[in-house]
């Protein structure tokens, strides 16, 4: 076994000294420090966990996560996923601190961004696709605080990476789902969150690209909802009032039980059929009534998780992620297979 006592040896050096230089504890010279480091690597020394714990504590870190999760179940389950992870790292010492909003207010997310500023080492985020957004990452990442993007991306930023699901093929999927239900032909009404959230508009993208081989689907309207169930029951209760040949639904964001609650004043023979994203309770009801047909399924504990993670590898093991982008698979699921 590697220890520092024998790095020490090697480097002509105390140990404190490599003490110090491996776990950033107070000044080493910058020669120094580097020489230290690459005699660890080639000796493939790993620290002790109870030291590293120990160390890991005493730097108190903390990481700072910013979600629209407020009247948002989706994200339930990401902050589930991620309470996990942050538990098995307890004894680290690592705390992490929600700052949720509501929405897709550009303001409101700068305003907590502001109002972490000095309080977290990193800072896990499902961003607003915003160019003031993309800039207050990038001051974070220059100040060095380590950022995640999560279930939402922002790839004109200098994040360091993003951990969520493949939006694009999400709405491909979704398209030819659909397509195989009503054997090619559909007048499709769209209800989405926002233009200004770039997985929406990935989302999006792909069932347009999908429908490319699907000739006799069209897309009636589409309507924005802020992921909001109030908006949502409303804008889709007026969508299909002014359309009604509607034979096809696209929930792709939040606000899908607002929306179900819309269709379920259409008589049973006039509704159309629907598919949805996510697992959410409210979502399954409407299923088990026989409102939304088929989910795809995006995994949102896992990306919490994962999300949690990997910025813990970083504080505490000093490790950068190996990839820009962790993506978790689309699953289409029926509530046979819930």
């Amino acid at each position: 076994m590697v220890t520092m006592k024998k790095i020490a040896e090697l480097c002509g050096v105390s140990r404190g000294t490599v003490d110090r230089a491996l776990n950033g504890r107070g000044r080493v010279n910058a020669e120094t420090a580097a020489m230290i480091k690459k005699m660890a690597e080639q000796l493939g020394y790993e620290p002790n966990p109870a030291g590293k714990a120990l160390a890991a504590r005493k730097n108190h870190p903390v990481i700072g996560v910013l979600l629209p999760s407020e009247g948002n179940a989706f994200f339930n389950d990401v902050i589930h996923g991620m309470d996990r992870a942050a538990s098995s790292y307890a004894i680290y010492g690592l705390t992490v601190r929600y700052y949720p909003m509501k929405g897709y207010d550009v303001d409101k997310q700068l305003h907590l961004m502001e109002q972490m500023k000095g309080k977290v080492n990193a800072l896990i985020i499902s961003p607003i696709d915003d160019a003031r957004i993309a800039k207050a990452i990038d001051e974070f990442v220059d100040a060095g605080i380590f950022v995640v993007t999560v279930v939402n991306d922002i790839k004109s930023s200098k994040r360091h990476c993003y951990v969520g699901s493949d939006y694009f093929n999400g709405g491909e999927t979704a398209c030819a789902l659909l397509d195989a239900l009503l054997g090619g032909k559909a007048k499709v009404g769209i209800v989405m969150g926002s233009r200004q959230v770039l997985g929406h508009c990935e989302r999006l993208e792909g069932f347009q690209h999908r429908m490319e081989k699907a000739p006799g689907f069209s897309i009636v309207d589409i309507i924005e909802n802020g992921d909001d169930e109030i908006c949502s029951y409303e804008r889709t209760k007026h969508l299909l009032d002014d359309h009604q040949d509607i034979s096809a639904m696209f929930l792709l964001a939040g606000g899908v039980y607002g929306a179900c609650r819309a269709i379920m004043q259409l008589p049973e023979q006039e509704r159309p059929l629907t598919i949805a994203f996510d697992s959410v309770p409210s979502t399954v009801e409407m299923m088990r009534k026989g409102i939304v047909k088929a989910i795809l399924y995006q995994h949102p504990t896992r990306q919490g998780r994962m999300a949690i993670s990997i910025a813990f590898e970083y504080l505490v093991n000093g490790r950068m992620p190996d990839k820009k982008n962790y993506i978790m698979k689309n699953e289409i699921r029926l509530l046979e297979n819930l």
